[in-house]
Formats: structure tokens, sequence, C-alpha cells
């Protein structure tokens, strides 16, 4: 378990204290952008195969136990959850990196954009908020729990980064989009355009979940259907 905490420390700190702090820009003030993107991706990567390491071996202790019950429950929000990380990847994103050229457009904010500017952050909070509910040990809470930490942390910490790097050009994308999805829609700031979204990414929606739906007890040792 020491191990687990240590990768869960590790992989939470190189994203809260290297990139979401002013030591961001003391370090690329140094060694420039392109650089310090490289390392921190790597850094990045080596703490998900720690966390994911270290959780495969943890000791299991029992905390709430696993909750079965409702399991219909955590297919409805996984498939929420995979739907927010295939459009976030099949779509163009003004938040990533070198997506800035879009704030520029007439419309910044198109498809996905329009219910939440961090549509793969919301998926991953989702994935592991179902995941860390329906585990129930300390493991599960401990690896589970850090992928949460950062994805609720991580929207406000980018957005504050693209503010710094684009100015004005951020400020009218925020004005008409939300961290929380559909927030903008129901204060009026945007519509949500159903076309936009494109019929194939919703198919790729549905193909990609049931792949992983099937796949799971291969990758994984269990089935969300049976268990």
């Amino acid at each position: 378990m020491g191990s687990l905490i240590a990768a869960a420390v590790f992989f939470d700190a190189i994203h809260m204290v290297i990139a979401g702090t002013e030591l961001r820009w003391k370090i690329t003030g140094r060694i420039g952008e392109e650089v310090f993107q490289a390392v921190f991706s790597i850094l990045s990567l080596a703490g998900i195969v720690w966390l994911s390491r270290a959780y495969g071996r943890a000791e299991y202790v029992e905390l709430w136990g696993q909750v079965q019950a409702v399991r219909w429950l955590a297919l409805i929000v996984m498939f929420i959850a995979f739907f927010f990380v295939v459009f976030a990847f099949a779509s163009p994103n003004p938040t990533a990196v070198r997506g800035g050229a879009m704030l520029k457009e007439k419309e910044p904010a198109q498809g996905i954009q329009r219910i939440t500017r961090h549509p793969f952050l919301w998926g991953v909070a989702l994935w592991s908020l179902v995941h860390l509910i329906f585990n129930g040990d300390l493991a599960s809470l401990i690896f589970f729990g850090s992928f949460l930490i950062l994805a609720l942390r991580g929207p406000a910490s980018i957005d504050r980064k693209r503010e710094k790097i684009y100015g004005e050009d951020w400020d009218r994308f925020a004005a008409v989009t939300s961290s929380v999805p559909f927030l903008a829609i129901a204060q009026g700031r945007n519509s949500l355009m159903i076309g936009e979204l494109g019929w194939w990414r919703i198919i790729l929606v549905m193909v990609v979940y049931g792949f992983f739906l099937h796949m799971h007890r291969f990758f994984f040792g269990v089935s969300p259907l049976t268990g």
C-alpha cells in the first residue's frame, strides 16, 4: 500500500505543483515550452504506470465493499463518461495544447465545447468516481481518488493557464462556455446544437463503450455486467 500512496502523491504533485502553479512559468522560462511538455509527458506516463502497477499489487482492504445493487446506474454514468472522453479526442478543442488558434474563430465554441470546455476531465471525473464508489476498498479509494482530485481541480488550473497565454481571445471563449456541463446553456450564454456533435462521433461513443464493456473482463479480470 505504501507504493500506491507514494505513486498517487507523485502523480498528483507533478500536476498540481509543477504544472498547476507559477512554478510552471519559471521552468518554461528556462527550458522552453516544448521541452517542458516533453518532460512533463514522460513524468505523467511514468506516474500512470507506477500507479497502475502499485494498484494491481496492493492488498485488499475493504471499506464499504462492492456496490452491486445499482450496477445499472454505474453503466449509465460510465456511458456518459465515455461520451465526454470520446468527444474530447474526436473534436477540435481550444483548451488542448496548440489549440489556441481556434479561439480566434468567429464561433470559437462548437459541438461538445458548447456543453463543456473540459469534456475529457469530466469524463475522467465520472470514470474515477464510479470506480471509487463501486469497488469500495482502500486501494481503489487511493487509485481512483488521485484521478478524481486532478479531474476536479484541472479545469480551473487549465483556465488560468489559457487566460494567461491567450488573454482576450480566451476571455471571449470563456464568456460563452462553462466548465460545468450545460451550465452556459442553462444560463443562456450558449445554445445546444445537436447537429454540431456529429452522428459519427455518437456512433463512435457507442462502439468504444461496447468494446470496453465486452473486453473489461479480459483487461481487468472482472465484467461490469456480471461482476
